[in-house]
């Protein structure tokens, strides 16, 4: 186990922080913007959002770099600064937890289909590698994978995160099948859960995708397929469109039921996925 999830799981469970890019419509980002820009253009917002988790009591927080692949960034004409956007917002992040708080810098997936053609192996390798070079460079104390679909993407996010030495959770979505436990591909967890154990993951885990309710579920048959910890970050429900706005309507308080649960069915980290706010956190907090 990587020295530094050890040293976390001294005081389990290490809760993680909530949702970003809802917080950052609420410091100004605009329908359409690329949330990674503000990185380069306006890093006082980030830090704020970063900073209200470490305030609200996260021992962990990501970065403002989900969309930090050249692909994405491309759409944005941000293709060529890969390294500044991703380099900026893990330092960003660094600032604001200071010495209280970890950060995990986020990889989000390409769009890029392997199975379509899309891409192929050796450009997504390059484009995740370039991207994890540079939230290394910035400070980042370990990397997450997160809200992945296609299992082939995922393991070569892996290859290319763990080339830094830092510490790499593997999260997958789970939105698909009549009980929510396969990714758009069809993949299950179990076969997930195991062919990321066996490429290397330090931390396996799901993130958004549905309400946190069906996590305990997904947790148990994580748990039941690797002796590795489990990162859970679930929504605060599934949104309802209200005047144009999704809204989620599960409180802070129904969401932190849940934490017990998600304990007994051998969480390890938890945290919030879309619809949470650092109120979702600091209820958490009471709660565990």
């Amino acid at each position: 186990m990587h020295e530094t999830i050890k040293n976390l799981l001294n005081e389990r469970p290490v809760i993680i922080d909530g949702a970003w890019g809802t917080e950052l419509q609420k410091q100004g980002l605009k329908p359409g913007e690329s949330p990674e820009a503000l990185n380069l253009d306006r890093p006082e917002i980030v830090e704020a959002v970063a900073a209200s988790y470490v305030e609200a009591g996260s021992r962990i927080i990501i970065t403002n770099t989900f969309g930090g692949t050249c692909f994405t960034l491309e759409r944005h004409g941000l293709a060529d600064k890969v390294a500044e956007v991703n380099r900026a917002g893990a330092e960003i992040s660094k600032r604001a937890a200071g010495d209280q708080t970890l950060v995990f810098a986020s990889v989000g997936p390409t769009g890029k289909m392997l199975m379509m053609g899309d891409v192929t192996e050796e450009e997504l390798l390059a484009a995740f590698s370039e991207q994890a070079q540079a939230l290394a460079a910035g400070g980042a104390d370990g990397l997450v994978i997160e809200t992945m679909s296609e299992l082939e993407e995922a393991k070569i996010a892996l290859k290319a995160c763990k080339a830094t030495g830092l510490p790499v959770v593997a999260s997958m979505v789970y939105d698909a099948g009549a009980d929510f436990d396969r990714t758009m591909m069809g993949t299950t967890v179990e076969q997930a859960t195991q062919e990321l154990t066996e490429a290397g993951a330090d931390v396996i885990g799901s993130n958004c995708g549905q309400g946190i309710e069906g996590f305990v579920k997904l947790c148990a048959k994580m748990k039941a397929n690797t002796d590795l910890p489990i990162w859970i970050k679930g929504n605060a429900g599934l949104p309802e469109m209200v005047d144009g706005k999704a809204i989620y309507k599960t409180t802070p308080e129904e969401f932190a039921s849940f934490a017990h649960p998600l304990l007994e069915a051998g969480a390890d980290f938890i945290g919030g996925c879309c619809g949470t706010s650092p109120d979702f956190i600091r209820v958490l907090c009471g709660v565990l």
